[in-house]
């Protein structure tokens, strides 16, 4: 088995409030191999972003990581110094914001921002950092990349600032690209050709990508594994294969019936009743408890854990605790 590039164990961050403390992200765990790409999955305030924000170390006050590692090729990035944070952020790690318009700086010329990645992680010359830039706006499918290197980010359309924020981010030839939400707001063929040349930069350089979204269209499309989030934890990993084919979790059930399928004709989809609860109201239990179908008197009183139910896939229910121990 390949070495994971990225590790994740039992992450926990929380956000002290006046109301107390907040947990937004409750004992996740997973790992990644180089090359591989995974997905996150859950509606919002599942506790996807904040994840990621805590693995790139962009956790402001009031929140804070409690407790778990995030280790990357075997460094443990949550006691790291801020300067050599810095030093890792945008070059071996880099990261698509999901609003690409408030991610780029308005003052600053699109050429300008990507050039000055370049130019402090690959200590670059000024000249070599713009031909650089070029290079990467051209990579991305951007036309007349040379006069949208000297452009504002308000002067470009939303598909061209997210392939703006796809060539800095890639500009430095990153192992792991983390993209949160990458294709929200935009249009059905621009979301296709953004996945696409994600697709296509990602395997010509081996990068491992860590996908967020909440569209399983998009990661039926583009992921090898998939992680299912609720509440601030893991619900549900294992395979895209097997999540599509047999979903464990009442939860991944309720998120595949309510997405419309292109063979089958029906006059409504499905939901999942109510809203994801508030981080730390659900204290006892199963934190789906509330909105699920099936749930019983157990659920209710005791929080399961994530069980393996085979060697890829992992679920936390207690309708499959038979399941489990007849393995």
């Amino acid at each position: 088995m390949a070495e994971a590039l990225l590790e994740i164990k039992d992450l926990k961050t929380y956000f002290h409030t006046e109301n107390g403390v907040v947990p937004s992200v409750d004992g996740v765990s997973f790992s990644l191999k180089k090359g591989e790409t995974i997905a996150i999955v859950g509606e919002s305030g599942s506790g996807k972003s904040v994840t990621s924000l805590s693995i790139m170390g962009l956790i402001g006050s009031p929140g804070k990581i409690e407790g778990g590692e995030v280790l990357f090729e075997g460094q443990d990035l949550t006691t790291m110094s801020k300067r050599n944070m810095r030093k890792l952020r945008g070059n071996d790690i880099a990261m698509i914001f999901q609003e690409p318009l408030t991610s780029l700086n308005p003052l600053f010329t699109v050429g300008n921002q990507i050039s000055e990645s370049i130019r402090l992680h690959q200590k670059a010359s000024k000249e070599e950092a713009k031909i650089k830039s070029i290079e990467m706006l051209k990579k991305v499918g951007i036309p007349r990349a040379e006069k949208v290197y000297s452009s504002y980010p308000h002067l470009l359309s939303g598909g061209m600032r997210q392939r703006v924020m796809i060539a800095m981010a890639l500009s430095c030839n990153p192992k792991l690209l983390i993209a949160d939400e990458p294709t929200t707001a935009l249009d059905v063929t621009i979301q296709a050709q953004i996945l696409q040349l994600m697709k296509n930069l990602t395997n010509e350089n081996d990068t491992s990508i860590m996908l967020i979204t909440h569209d399983l269209g998009v990661v039926a499309e583009m992921v090898d594994t998939v992680i299912v989030m609720y509440a601030g934890q893991v619900v549900e990993y294992t395979d895209v294969f097997t999540l599509f084919k047999e979903p464990k979790h009442p939860y991944t059930k309720g998120l595949l019936d309510s997405t419309p399928k292109i063979h089958e004709l029906k006059d409504e989809l499905q939901s999942i009743e109510g809203t994801v609860p508030a981080p730390g109201t659900i204290t006892q239990g199963c934190k789906f408890q509330t909105r699920c179908t099936r749930a019983t008197a157990k659920c209710f009183v005791e929080e399961p854990e994530l069980k393996e139910l085979s060697s890829n896939h992992k679920v936390r229910c207690w309708l499959h605790e038979q399941e489990e121990v007849a393995i």
